[in-house]
Parts: C-alpha cells; sequence; structure tokens
C-alpha cells in the first residue's frame, strides 16, 4: 500500500510547482521533499518526476496517482465532516481568505454572528484576490474563500471545488464631481451607459493590475463603448481608486460593496446591460462543503451580505444623488 504522506507530497508538488514551494507551504527543506519523492517512486515502481532544466515535472504515472490522492482526501474531509456534524459543539479553525471589498463590506458582520452562535470556532481571515485565493484553496491554504466572478469572465469551475453564491454586486462608472452632482450621463443629457463611458475616453482612468478578471473586464467594457482607457494608475486597493476619483485624479469603475454603507462622495452611473454586475461567491473543497463550520460561516455571509445597505443590494444609488452632465458638453433639453 502507498503511503499517504507522501501522496500527499506528490500532490502538493502538483499545485504549488515546485519543490522549494512545497518545502516553503509544508515547513520541509526540499532535500526532505526529495527524498520522500523518491522513496514514494520505489514503492510505485516507476518514475513519477522527470527534470525538464531546473524544474521537474510529473509523469502520467504521477498524475493518476494524483488523481486518486485528491479522491482519498476528498473522502477524509468528508469524514471529517460527518464527525464534527456529530458533535454537540463547533470547535476548530476555519480558514477564510477574502478579497478586499468582501473583507471590509461582509466579514466583520459574519465574524459577530459566528462569534456569538459559535465562541469556540476559531477563524482566521487572509485578504488575497481570487487569482491567488482559489488556487490556494485547491492546495488546502484555506478551507473557505469568497471570490468575485466579473460579467463577460467566467472563472473555471474545478470539480473539486464547491461553489455557492453568495450575492451579485453592481458596478457603476465612478466620476469626480462638484458637491450635489453625480451619476455620469451621455451627451445632452441622456442616459446611455456607453455615451457615458465614451465621454471619459480623454480621462485619465485607475484599474486594477494587467492580469486579473477585475481588468480585462474593465478594458473590454472601454473598448467596446469605442476606445482605449488612458490608465495612468493600477493597484488592487479600491480605497486608493475611490480616493483618485474624489480628488478628481481619474476616472474609475467601482462595485457598490466599496461603500460599506456610506453615502457615495461622487457621481455614479450605470453600466451596459449584462455588463454591470460581478458575482460574489464562496468557494470550499467539495469534501468538506458538509461541514458544520463551513456551513455555518456560509450562513453568516449571506447575514452579512443581506443585511448591507438597501440601495446597495438593489442596485438604486442612482436614486441618492441627482445626476451630473457629462464632461465638455453643452447641456440642453433635446
Amino acid at each position: 500500500m502507498f503511503d499517504l504522506h507522501r501522496l500527499r507530497l506528490l500532490r502538493e508538488l502538483k499545485h504549488r510547482g515546485t519543490l522549494a514551494a512545497v518545502a516553503t507551504a509544508l515547513s520541509y527543506s526540499p532535500s526532505t521533499i526529495s527524498q520522500q519523492l523518491s522513496q514514494l517512486e520505489t514503492e510505485v515502481g516507476v518514475p513519477l518526476l522527470e527534470q525538464i532544466g531546473r524544474r521537474v515535472r510529473l509523469t502520467p504515472q504521477a498524475e493518476i496517482l494524483v488523481e486518486h490522492t485528491e479522491a482519498v482526501l476528498e473522502r477524509l474531509e468528508r469524514a471529517e465532516a460527518d464527525i464534527a456534524t456529530s458533535l454537540s459543539g463547533l470547535s476548530g479553525t476555519l480558514r477564510i481568505a477574502s478579497f478586499q471589498t468582501a473583507t471590509l463590506a461582509l466579514v466583520p458582520t459574519a465574524l459577530t454572528l459566528l462569534r456569538e452562535a459559535h465562541p469556540a470556532l476559531r477563524v482566521h481571515v487572509t485578504q488575497a484576490e481570487s487569482e491567488d485565493s482559489l488556487p490556494a484553496l485547491l492546495a488546502r491554504d484555506f478551507d473557505l474563500v469568497i471570490a468575485e466572478e466579473y460579467p463577460g469572465d467566467p472563472d473555471p469551475r474545478p470539480v473539486e471545488l464547491h461553489q455557492e453564491d453568495l450575492c451579485d454586486d453592481p458596478l457603476r462608472l465612478a466620476a469626480p464631481t462638484t458637491p450635489g452632482t453625480a451619476a455620469p450621463h451621455g451627451p445632452h443629457g441622456t442616459e446611455d451607459p456607453e455615451a457615458a463611458l465614451r465621454a471619459y475616453a480623454d480621462h485619465a482612468w485607475v484599474m486594477e493590475p494587467e492580469g486579473s478578471a477585475a481588468r480585462r473586464w474593465a478594458t473590454t467594457l472601454c473598448r467596446s463603448a469605442g476606445f482605449e482607457p488612458d490608465v495612468r494608475f493600477e493597484s488592487t486597493d479600491l480605497l486608493l481608486h475611490l480616493r483618485l476619483v474624489e480628488l478628481g485624479h481619474a476616472v474609475a469603475l467601482l462595485p457598490d460593496l466599496v461603500w460599506n454603507d456610506r453615502e457615495p462622495t461622487m457621481g455614479l452611473g450605470g453600466l451596459p446591460r449584462g455588463r454591470g454586475s460581478r458575482r460574489l461567491f464562496t468557494a470550499v473543497r467539495a469534501g468538506r462543503s458538509t461541514h458544520p463550520a463551513i456551513v455555518a460561516c456560509r450562513g453568516a455571509l449571506c447575514r452579512a451580505a443581506a443585511d448591507t445597505s438597501p440601495r446597495t443590494r438593489s442596485g438604486a444609488l442612482g436614486d441618492v444623488v441627482e445626476p451630473v452632465e457629462a464632461p465638455g458638453r453643452d447641456h440642453e433639453q433635446p
């Protein structure tokens, strides 16, 4: 029978890519990892790794072993969930990863609910972007991830993960305004979202970094409106995006959750139909989806999402402030 510990090391190498990364994640030395995998090769009787330059790659036989190891680990997680369900109290540690706006707007309320209902449950929270946290979930660095999906950019759905929708978060065009104005509109006061976007084609923009789902969505949105955005500021910090718009340095595309129950401080306009809302969801490994700590956390997050400001959940921010005209235009009634 193959050694489960060594099989897990092989699985770790599959997910993390290098012996050094496995060693760092598990607090072993690379030589120890290499020795353990060599012993596994002896047990299996076939090569499991092949050298490609300075890196190693799993052989087809190693890929077969990893697939079976995933099934074994999933079954063990189901056993752990069943045992936890059989107990009267909920304890242990739950590791959560969440991106910035969800961490600010939803996680604190969920933590309060969990503390009140399950005081013995220890919760660790790490702020991380979805592009990083979902692979880390598969690698077992986290137990639950709060992630986002932008319109037209669906994430892969690995069979190893169980996803549940959390809420939809409207996205809006955010532009600098004078006090008492808001909702950027198209030329001559028309409520044409693409015309509103084009009206800011010559302005500086702030967006998330290249390669992110948010950046791909935002760039596609602007190109669909007929222009290439002049991106002068890049950051994953949406509070920085907010500040740059407030001070008149840039135009941005901001989600409603960034306000976190505060009143908007800038002009906000709608986006083209079908492109103006991101999906928030939770993801866990399939074998852990019935664990009572996961069920409790998902329930608390759903309550937190439902308890956010009614205007945020309904997407009615345009009702809160008066419209502002598009820049550089005469705005006479047609």
